[in-house]
């Protein structure tokens, strides 16, 4: 099978044949092409999708660790894995299959050339052969004629007997000159025959096949190349396969992890306080005025007149205050958080204890480094002076001292949160008991007492206290600004309890995003109201993120 055998004829076919195969090729590159744009953007969305989700900071009371925000985080970080994977495929299919198909187009284009020109080139000589040769061919089909007249003008002068001999003998002449440039042009033409046979010949068998041969591997080299392409085409994204089956199964890893009994501890861990629930609410019997009319010399009289109560306080009070951190707290955070609950403040001290602690092991250790850097010193003082390391050392100790103090201030406050937690839990088991007994005896402070009289007295104290609490927690200052932020996007802000803002528009913070995704903030003007954490650029104030 080739095709100069057997498309001996068929250059202009094969020009067109040649140019088509280049096209294709050109034309499955632009293919490539876009499926590798396809693979950059989706890799590039991907991305995007993953930051758009992904936590904003990385605080230690950002928000509770919570086995499924754990789990979802831990799968944005294997889809961020696939985004690469992605961006791997299209990397692959650029430098392999779009750049190989590139260089190989332009590769062709000039060989297809070469051998294009090569056979026109032979065709034009050939051509040049057959002019030559038809050019010797009708010189001396003319010479033929010409001779044929001067043979038959001879012919008649020689039997005109009225010619004279110079004429017959002048006619003789020009027949022998025309019979002679006959047979030169015969030769010539027979020559210039044989020639162009020969270049005909050549031309072919040799040369046009040689060149079509040229052509048609030009042309198998093109489809076995497009066959290369389309493996390495699949192959890219083969080979990542495995590893995206990796990020498949970290995110069914990262789905089994989801532990919901976890995460309701973690609620509780998070949000209990350690207040104990309010206790029953003392009967308060209006009728004592009617048997003080009938006896005024009852001894329960003074009693009662001590217990006497203005309804309207202890309703109005009681009302709605069955839970005491009902509203966050307003002031700056307390060294000894004391303004938190108490199971939330044992958290916090004991968080900060640990801190400490860490702390005082680390310094620890540079003493000793230090003591064992200046007894090697004083051994060898060519290696060091053991007093440069002096203020150092007398650095590390103080920095020792002042860690244990703060320890033990720390663990001080500590053992105190505890005591009284331990105390409220004894005094919740005694009032269990005795319930009958006790109802309604203790004071604010957690204290009881078993002499009427002085419950009688104490009750006035524990409306005072309440009134104390909702001063604290119902007045209408506004919340103090924790820091600032930056709307990175415009929000509308038309749902109820939200603040309308524009790009770039800069804000103050007054509460933290709790989990929920939305940032309390407020305006210059006093305006107030929720917008979306993705929205902002948060910038908390030192004082805030320690509190």
């Amino acid at each position: 099978m080739s095709w100069g055998a057997e498309l001996w004829d068929q250059f202009d076919n094969l020009d067109k044949h040649t140019q088509w195969g280049i096209d294709f090729l050109e034309k499955y590159a632009k293919f490539v092409k876009e499926r590798i744009e396809i693979e950059q953007n989706y890799a590039k969305q991907l991305r995007n999708l993953v930051k758009k989700y992904c936590p904003k900071r990385s605080s230690k009371d950002e928000e509770p660790r919570f086995t499924s925000c754990l789990a979802f985080y831990n799968i944005l970080n294997e889809l961020n894995d696939y985004a690469g994977q992605r961006e791997v495929v299209a990397e692959e299919m650029g430098h392999r299959v779009y750049g190989e198909l590139m260089r190989y187009s332009h590769d062709l284009k000039t060989e297809r050339k070469m051998h294009l020109q090569e056979g026109r080139k032979a065709q034009q000589y050939l051509d040049m052969c057959w002019k030559q040769m038809d050019n010797s061919k009708k010189k001396f089909e003319r010479e033929c004629r010409e001779a044929e007249k001067a043979q038959q003008s001879y012919e008649r002068l020689d039997n005109d007997t009225n010619a004279t001999k110079a004429d017959v003998e002048k006619a003789k002449q020009q027949l022998n000159l025309r019979t002679h440039m006959a047979d030169e042009n015969k030769n010539e033409y027979a020559a210039q025959l044989q020639n162009f046979n020969g270049e005909q010949h050549k031309h072919y068998y040799i040369v046009i096949p040689q060149i079509y041969k040229h052509l048609q591997d030009m042309d198998e080299r093109r489809t076995i190349k497009l066959s290369e392409c389309y493996k390495g085409f699949a192959d890219s994204e083969r080979k990542v396969i495995p590893i995206i089956s990796k990020c498949l199964e970290g995110m069914i890893l990262a789905a089994k992890s989801v532990d919901e009994r976890r995460d309701s501890q973690i609620v509780i861990d998070s949000f209990k306080s350690g207040f104990e629930p309010p206790g029953d609410f003392p009967f308060e019997d209006y009728s004592q005025h009617i048997y003080r009319t009938v006896s005024d010399g009852t001894i329960s009289t003074p009693k009662q007149e001590g217990m006497k109560i203005d309804s309207k306080t202890t309703v109005g009070k009681a009302k709605g205050k069955l839970w005491l951190f009902g509203k966050k707290p307003k002031g700056p955070a307390l060294e000894d958080f004391s303004h938190l609950p108490p199971e939330q403040r044992r958290k916090k001290l004991q968080q900060r204890i640990d801190e400490l602690n860490r702390e005082l092991q680390k310094e620890t250790d540079q003493k000793d480094a230090l003591i064992k850097m200046k007894d090697v010193y004083e051994k060898n003082p060519q290696m060091g002076d053991p007093g440069s390391l002096q203020p150092k050392l007398a650095e590390t100790m103080c920095n020792m001292d002042r860690l244990r103090m703060e320890i033990h201030k720390n663990e001080a406050w500590l053992s105190e949160v505890e005591g009284k937690v331990a105390a409220r839990g004894d005094r919740r088991h005694s009032s269990d008991i005795n319930h009958l007994v006790t109802q309604g005896r203790e004071s604010p402070e957690g204290s009881y007492t078993d002499d009427a009289n002085q419950e009688g007295r104490g009750l006035p104290q524990q409306h005072a206290h309440h009134n104390e609490f909702d001063d604290e927690f119902e007045d209408d200052d506004p919340l103090p600004a924790i820091g600032h932020c930056k709307a990175i996007y415009p929000f509308d802000g038309h749902n109820e309890g939200t603040l309308a803002m524009k790009e770039g528009e800069i804000l103050y913070v007054i509460e933290e995003d709790k989990g929920d995704g939305w940032t309390r903030a407020r305006r210059q003007n006093g305006e107030e109201g929720y917008v979306p954490t993705s929205y902002i650029d948060v910038t908390l104030e030192k004082t805030s993120k320690g509190s």
